[in-house]
């Protein structure tokens, strides 16, 4: 299992970064969003629904982690550590689906 600390400098252009992008005003409330992302296929699951043809979306983006862990703190910039088995690469789909370009991958710990 993997740790990745994420950061959010501008939650304000995350929350507007598209059709899937974050909802929360905190950083609890996104950490929450994220675990939900990646312990679930919903997110997943609506991206590719709302793609041109949802049959040729590669399955490899889907895998979820229901043990999947993430804590969020901060005010103006929020934090996010998550604890997950999945990869960095759908880790990192997930995040630019909930948050665009607005994100950063600060450290990751095996």
């Amino acid at each position: 299992m993997a740790t990745y600390y994420i950061r959010i400098p501008d939650p304000d252009r995350a929350r507007t970064s598209g059709t899937f992008a974050f909802h929360s005003q905190s950083a609890p409330g996104m950490a929450e969003e994220l675990q939900e992302a990646l312990a679930g296929p919903g997110l997943f699951e609506r991206w590719r629904d709302s793609q041109d043809d949802p049959e040729l979306v590669d399955p490899e983006l889907g895998p979820v982690d229901p043990a999947a862990r993430v804590t969020g703190e901060g005010d103006i910039t929020f934090d996010l550590v998550a604890h997950t088995s999945l990869s960095g690469d759908i880790l990192r789909h997930r995040l630019r689906l909930l948050a665009g370009k607005a994100w950063e991958l600060r450290d990751v710990r095996y």
